[in-house]
């Protein structure tokens, strides 16, 4: 069997970081949690430690894609979410992977100009 180097060796993600990745506040994603019903990250101990997983955090992405991206309201995006729940997260899949082919045009746009 060989061994997977690009696997994610991180079991758990703390608030601080999911709500960094996202350009977030932490209190947004504990607004998040009780908004949508579906987003529950591991609570553990009696301080309420959140452990987000992968899992948790392909749901953050969804959220913020309807919300920050595109912006709908909460809840307009709850709607959209419970109506159609795999092709919203096809259509952020799609939106995502057009932002970075757009950075990357951009990159080489600038390497173009700096050639000329």
């Amino acid at each position: 069997m060989a061994l997977n180097l690009n696997k994610n060796l991180k079991l758990y993600y703390s608030i601080g970081e999911v709500a960094q990745m996202f350009g977030l506040n932490e209190s947004t994603l504990r607004y998040w949690e009780q908004e949508f019903t579906f987003l529950k990250p591991k609570v553990s101990g009696p301080s309420k430690v959140r452990q987000y997983t992968e899992k948790d955090i392909e749901q953050v992405r969804l959220i913020h894609n309807l919300v920050k991206v595109r912006g709908f309201k909460i809840a307009a995006a709850k709607k959209m979410i419970n109506a159609n729940r795999t092709g919203v997260d096809k259509k952020a899949d799609v939106l995502e992977a057009l932002i970075g082919i757009r950075s990357e045009l951009q990159s080489l746009r600038k390497q173009l100009d700096y050639l000329q």
